[in-house]
């Protein structure tokens, strides 16, 4: 219908007759005709041009069936004009096709069948409408969408707008959005928790679960569809959450996450890169990773929710789609197709859930199935005079090396000229008095996590997880080095140079004294995560305990930490009247190392960076025993574990190398049986023991049934 609107003050007026000409009724009705209003001859205002034209700026748009409608802009300035208009009984004319919009017409009114009534037309200023008459605030509330959509938000009337103008840009982005969603849950089903596992042709498979998760939004009724879409939105957002964290768990420790035992593993991540990047980088990626957890519910329920809504528009498409590509999934699953080398029928993130479904529930009951593991000790109960009898007045070095594996040794690049530096040391404790033999130990752990394989060395249990270590720690099992303790006959003291804040576990481990990095006296720069060179370590330690004049046997446990990640810059070996205090490495490390970020462009430069570092320890190791060591000394060094994936490559072992350097030929004698090689590099085909099995082997070896002390 359409409103026309007096510029007049409301009030009587003859009615008009109806042969007058309709210019002269528009005269009456509009002090301002333009001249094409005063021609039109046709009485209808759907057909008058005048009205066309006056519509632009006096009429408020109404929902008639003709496609024409007042500017939006027009309309809404005169609300307040309307209002006065509605209280003073102004007419409203209506089209014929509206009669219910209609007013009921006062007494001296003569209403027309077809046509619009005139200026005239129109009750009484105090007249009320008829009882068939609606409020002109209800027919508006009808006919004036422009309302809704000004309700609706000014930023659904851009859009909705622009969409309008630009309709082909419309449907481009609409469909861009819909091939976005759809990849975005593709790769989120298929895309491997292993990146080192990933190829283009894992991403072309047709997922099982895609498939099933459609069919199931399709089938349900709207209500119960919507809250499909967030459920399985979350589900989606929550397997990528455990996708990224399986990829940064194999990246480094060549396994997937644990959902029960790992968290406490975050935090020593974060304390990594705090050391390693500084404080900054540190706090950028904590905050990045939690922006990505937060995010990735949200954009997997958003890409659900796309599709439904694109299935729901076409259900009969979407019928058909599912039905062909469940058609084909059957196919190919019964017929084992593949693409790349890969199944075409995947079902990978199923196999993923009840994978991590059944570790919670492994994780649940480890703590149960450790605890009885620790209660087993034989040497729990032996007394303290018939523990390692085999070694009493002896000064017992075990020495971690961080990060030594069997890549180091096995591997091309890094093998050649690693046996090279072990065959010349092996030649240097020779000439020194020394022999020295080697084997395999198979670490619980690779790529970190160093104190899971020092506990695991020293108490003779395997220690895979944070949570066994504490429960290790919270116990009284026997270590190795508090065995040497208990006897009375040894000072026992740890040489911890990465030991940065309070380490209340050290007591658990038996030693009389820790020295961490504070009590160590280093005025020197670090090296990335190492806090201090190797060679100035046992400096150190041979100034505060080692050299002491009188002092009784010692046994101590080194840890050293220069081939710790990111194996730059490196340190190089000085002559030890320059060490001092460590400041002169200021001015070494300014002139001759390396940036990280440079080294990590290449994992061959990274390989060519670990085993410098890992020739620098073993150098450091071997120079200072054949210096300092004597008769009575007995040194054991080994490697932690395994560096990670940049270094070993994919499906490294767990092997790190094990060596025992002695004097006393009495004491090698004792460990014939082992069959290790001779020297400090293993042997191919030498045999590999679990590294929670040297405990007990090494103190049977060295226990009152192993014969005579040697001297």
């Amino acid at each position: 219908m359409s409103h026309t609107r007096s510029s007049q003050l409301p009030g009587p007026a003859p009615a008009p007759d109806v042969d007058t000409a309709p210019e002269n009724t528009a005269e009456a009705a509009e002090p301002k005709p333009k001249p094409e209003e005063a021609a039109a001859p046709a009485p209808d205002t759907d057909s008058v041009p005048g009205a066309e034209a006056e519509a632009g700026s006096t009429t408020e748009p109404v929902a008639e069936p003709e496609p024409k409608s007042e500017p939006k802009g027009e309309a809404e300035p005169e609300a307040g004009a309307d209002a006065k208009a509605e209280a003073g009984g102004e007419p409203e004319g209506e089209t014929a096709t509206e009669p219910m919009a209609e007013p009921k017409p006062g007494p001296d009114v003569k209403p027309k069948a077809d046509t619009e009534p005139g200026p005239d037309a129109k009750p009484e200023p105090d007249a009320e409408p008829g009882p068939d008459a609606k409020p002109e605030a209800e027919s508006q509330t009808e006919a004036e969408p422009k309302v809704a959509v000004a309700a609706g938000g000014e930023g659904a009337s851009v859009r909705q707008g622009w969409r309008v103008r630009h309709p082909r840009r419309a449907r481009v982005l609409d469909w861009v959005g819909t091939a976005l969603a759809i990849a975005f849950v593709m790769f989120a089903l298929l895309v491997p928790n292993d990146m080192t596992k990933f190829e283009v042709g894992r991403l072309l498979r047709i997922p099982a679960e895609g498939i099933l998760g459609a069919a199931l939004l399709l089938v349900l009724p709207p209500k119960a569809r919507r809250t499909a879409v967030v459920v399985i939105g979350a589900v989606l957002g929550l397997l990528m959450i455990v996708k990224v964290l399986d990829m940064g768990s194999y990246w480094t420790l060549d396994r997937p996450f644990d959902l029960v035992l790992d968290w406490p593993l975050l935090d020593n991540a974060r304390s990594f890169m705090k050391d390693s990047l500084g404080n900054t980088a540190a706090q950028a990626a904590t905050i990045g990773v939690i922006a990505l957890v937060l995010a990735l519910p949200f954009l997997t329920t958003f890409a659900v929710r796309r599709i439904s809504r694109l299935m729901e528009r076409d259900r009969h498409t979407a019928s058909r789609t599912l039905l062909v590509l469940g058609t084909v999934w059957i196919t190919c699953s019964t017929l084992t197709l593949e693409v790349a080398d890969v199944p075409l029928a995947s079902h990978s993130a199923a196999t993923l859930v009840e994978n991590r479904i059944e570790s919670v529930r492994d994780g649940l009951k480890d703590g149960e199935a450790f605890e009885k593991q620790a209660s087993v000790d034989a040497f729990a109960d032996v007394p303290p005079d018939q523990l390692l009898t085999g070694l009493r007045g002896k000064d017992v070095l075990i020495t971690f090396i961080e990060s030594y594996g069997r890549s180091a040794i096995d591997n091309p690049q890094m093998g050649e000229p690693l046996s090279e530096t072990l065959a010349q040391k092996t030649q240097e404790l020779k000439d020194a008095g020394y022999a020295s033999r080697s084997g395999w130990l198979r670490s619980p752990i690779t790529g970190a996590g160093s104190w899971l394989g020092h506990s695991t060395f020293l108490s003779g249990l395997w220690i895979k997880n944070q949570s066994r270590y504490n429960h290790l720690v919270a116990g009284d099992r026997l270590t190795l080095t508090e065995a040497f303790r208990r006897t009375g006959a040894w000072r026992t003291v740890g040489i911890v140079p990465g030991t940065q804040k309070a380490w209340p576990e050290g007591k658990f481990f038996g030693l009389d004294h820790i020295y961490d990095s504070d009590q160590l006296g280093y005025q020197g720069p670090k090296f990335s995560w190492s806090t201090m060179p190797d060679q100035y370590t046992l400096k150190a330690f041979r100034e505060l305990e080692y050299g002491k004049e009188g002092r009784k046997p010692m046994m101590a446990e080194i840890i050293l930490t220069s081939s710790h990640n990111p194996w730059a810059p490196i340190p190089r070996t000085i002559p030890e009247e320059e060490i001092g205090d460590g400041s002169v490495y200021h001015g070494l490390q300014k002139a001759e190392g390396k940036d990280p970020k440079d080294v990590w462009k290449n994992p061959l430069d990274v390989r060519d960076e670990y085993r410098k570092t890992i020739q620098y320890s073993v150098s450091s190791i071997v120079d200072f025993v054949a210096e300092y060591g004597s008769k009575d000394t007995v040194l054991i060094f080994l490697g932690d574990h395994q560096p990670n994936k940049t270094v070993t490559g994919d499906n490294p072992s767990h092997d790190v190398p094990v060596s025992v350097v002695a004097q006393d030929p009495k004491v090698l004698e004792k460990i014939d049986d082992w069959g290790w090689a001779d020297g400090l590099k293993p042997a191919s085909d030498t045999p590999v023991w679990r590294m929670d099995k040297f405990r007990d082997q090494f103190m049977t070896a060295f226990g009152p049934q192993s014969g005579d002390t040697p001297q």
